[in-house]
């Protein structure tokens, strides 16, 4: 996941990760800004959160169902 603390939506992901107990890679992009040029061509968008999943699909500033649907159609969850 691709995203900055001072976003919103990032902080709202995070927090659906976390609470479903699914392992993934935070890259603050605020920490890291060479890491912005990454997700921008992963999206080809500049908008935030980018979450990439195992299957290399993505959704870019996804909905909390967004991500759930993603999750369970990978039978994470």
């Amino acid at each position: 996941m691709f995203g900055a603390e001072s976003c919103v939506d990032c902080r709202r992901t995070k927090q659906q990760l976390d609470g479903l107990g699914i392992e993934y890679t935070y890259v603050d992009l605020a920490a890291d800004p060479a890491a912005v040029d990454v997700a921008r061509e992963i999206s080809g968008r500049t908008n935030i959160p980018v979450v990439v999943y195992p299957d290399a699909s993505h959704h870019v500033e996804p909905s909390n169902a967004d991500v759930e649907s993603k999750l369970r159609e990978l039978a994470l969850i």
